[in-house]
């Protein structure tokens, strides 16, 4: 399957990769009636794959440089979507594309919320710090993967509670966090991260 990316990984893939990089149209978004833009968000890293898709798909393709690639990936998350890195077997079965997915428009993550398993967990999973949380349910709302409950606090307030099977790693939550009470920690029940190096990467 597919394998989920927070922000920090997905970056050191493309600086890892900075001689051959380009955007593509998000074929799903692509097939949507009322799709959500950009649709140049998907990331091809690598070649023969990238010059194959910038001959054979000109007007839906472009080269761009490490920092365009970055920023992309950024805008991304902040809009509370998700990386997801591509492999196959063609290229020796290593990722090929990031694609920055949301999940109205993605069929991947459609599915899994739907209980059909095509994505695979970043290694990671969101940790609460409760002194820090304002309250304000901003991550039970932005979760892409519907993982983060509101529950009720000793003083009635709403506190998180991370369902953490559901919790694939995005960081989404931890990104878009206002008072930065969640973070992502290595969970040794799930996948090796993609990337190493990084005991916990950073969202923000």
């Amino acid at each position: 399957p597919e394998q989920v990316l927070p922000y920090a990984l997905a970056r050191d893939i493309i600086l890892d990769n900075p001689a051959d990089l380009a955007l593509f149209d998000c074929p799903c978004r692509a097939t949507m009636e009322n799709p959500c833009l950009p649709l140049d968000v998907c990331i091809i890293v690598g070649n023969p794959i990238v010059d194959f898709v910038l001959e054979h798909h000109p007007s839906k393709s472009r080269r761009i440089t490490p920092e365009e690639a970055v920023a992309v990936v950024e805008a991304s998350h902040k809009r509370g979507h998700v990386s997801h890195a591509f492999f196959k077997e063609a290229v020796l079965g290593r990722y090929y594309a990031i694609c920055n997915c949301c999940s109205c428009c993605c069929g991947a993550m459609q599915a899994q919320r739907n209980g059909v398993p095509m994505l695979a967990s970043s290694g990671y999973v969101a940790a609460l710090a409760p002194e820090q949380c304002l309250h304000c349910g901003l991550c039970a709302k932005k979760c892409p993967f519907s993982a983060i409950a509101l529950t009720k606090d000793t003083s009635e307030k709403p506190l998180p509670h991370i369902e953490e099977e559901a919790c694939l790693g995005c960081g989404i939550c931890a990104l878009l966090c206002p008072g930065q009470a969640l973070r992502l920690i290595r969970d040794p029940a799930k996948p090796a991260p993609l990337a190493t190096g990084l005991e916990t990467p950073e969202t923000g």
